[in-house]
């Protein structure tokens, strides 16, 4: 029992394989096999069907003076489980499949009949072409002309298609292109300047200045002059003053200008004022009316002059 499963056995120096007797075996000799039915197919005795892929305890032999291109064939023999009737069938190389022989009938062999029938069918037709020259003639003449009918619905279909189409195709298959670099570029600087043409610039604000009104006392006991002051909106300003300004605000040039125009004194003024009321006491007359105006728009003093009057008058009656 120790050399069952050893790779080498032991043999004596004197072995003589020649001295073993050989058994004498039949030259066709049948093998028991397990197989399973290779298709569906029914008893013909007693109508019992047996489906591709039963188990079978078959008889296996060689088909004798039969093989394909060096491949022998080989034959079955199974029983029917009912009627014990005795099935045979074959292998088919040539076709990759089995052939059934006695005791039953395939079933379900729609498929291969019709292959087999339209392969027969395109044999004999190639043979009648090449012995009848006219045969080959008509075929390619009716050939030719299902050509064109195919051709010709094929255009009719198309003209339709054009004429019912309302998608834009290629528009949408541009869409879900991936978009390049350039392109997405060239997008952006497009978005950007419609953007900025879009949009206006109102930058020149008015300044309005509410109209001031004057009061001045000319003469004790005469009826004081009104004059109202409208100053203009001032023009404006481009973007370089605009800059030029906002410059000098932040490094502080404003405050080092002369401040000439800010303080004035009073005193020509109090002399002008006094001559006026002496022309009016003393001529009475429209002249002098417009003497003192015109003398008044000339003493007119500027907006920061009058704020320097304001703020300084302390100052003046200090003096």
């Amino acid at each position: 029992m120790s050399e069952r499963k050893v790779l080498n056995k032991y043999y004596p120096p004197d072995f003589d394989p020649s001295k073993i007797p050989r058994m004498k075996l039949a030259k066709n000799r049948q093998y028991t096999v397990r197989l399973m039915a290779p298709f569906n197919m029914r008893c013909a005795t007693c109508g019992e069907y047996i489906y591709k892929g039963k188990k079978f305890n078959a008889r296996k032999e060689d088909v004798e003076n039969q093989d394909y291109l060096g491949i022998r064939i080989y034959r079955f023999y199974i029983k029917c489980t009912r009627c014990l009737q005795e099935i045979s069938f074959k292998t088919d190389p040539k076709n990759t499949d089995y052939e059934i022989e006695a005791g039953a009938t395939r079933n379900f062999m729609a498929l291969k009949l019709a292959e087999e029938q339209a392969k027969k069918e395109e044999e004999e037709q190639k043979e009648e072409e090449a012995n009848n020259p006219m045969k080959l003639l008509e075929y390619r003449t009716e050939q030719s002309r299902q050509e064109i009918e195919l051709l010709e619905s094929l255009e009719e279909l198309k003209e339709l298609n054009r004429r019912q189409r309302t998608v834009d195709y290629e528009g949408m298959l541009k869409q879900y292109q991936p978009e390049t670099a350039e392109e997405r570029k060239a997008r952006e600087e497009k978005e950007d300047n419609e953007f900025i043409k879009s949009i206006k610039f109102n930058n020149a604000t008015k300044h309005k200045v509410v109209a001031e009104e004057i009061i001045d006392i000319v003469a004790e006991g005469s009826e004081p002059v009104a004059k109202s002051i409208k100053l203009e909106d001032p023009p404006p300003k481009s973007s370089s003053s605009v800059k030029k300004e906002s410059w000098n605000k932040s490094i502080g040039v404003i405050a080092r200008k002369p401040l000439s125009n800010l303080v004035r004194s009073k005193k020509p003024e109090t002399a002008n004022n006094t001559n006026l009321s002496a022309d009016v006491n003393v001529g009475g007359s429209s002249k002098s009316d417009s003497v003192v105006a015109k003398s008044e728009e000339s003493s007119k003093p500027s907006g920061l002059s009058l704020l320097a009057d304001y703020s300084d008058s302390d100052s003046d009656t200090s003096q």
